[in-house]
């Protein structure tokens, strides 16, 4: 049995010992969903992540609200982000992901 430092044992909901392992590491760009006409969220909880490794590898994470509160569904989805643009309200522009 290989040993593993304490800090990245985690347990799991059934009380098992489970290790943190990563994966990998890089950046990522978050954005949720409003209606144009009245700049409301379209449904409470519904956004895309994309995550970006440091070797430049992407994948895109679609978040959806289910009905019962608290729970979404995750869906990973296989596209490009080039030539996707989300709206930045804080600068009022529009800005490419990465």
């Amino acid at each position: 049995m290989k040993k593993y430092p304490k800090e990245v044992i985690a347990l799991s909901s059934s009380g098992k010992q489970e290790v943190r392992v990563l994966v990998e590491r890089g950046s990522y760009v978050r954005y949720s969903y409003v209606d144009p006409k009245t700049g409301k969220p379209v449904a409470e909880g519904k956004e895309s992540i994309w995550l970006k490794s440091k070797e430049g590898r992407t994948e895109h994470l679609f978040f959806i609200p289910l009905k019962e509160k608290g729970k979404r569904l995750v869906i990973k989805k296989e596209e490009s982000p080039k030539g996707r643009k989300v709206w930045d309200k804080k600068r009022k522009r529009v800005v490419g992901l990465f």
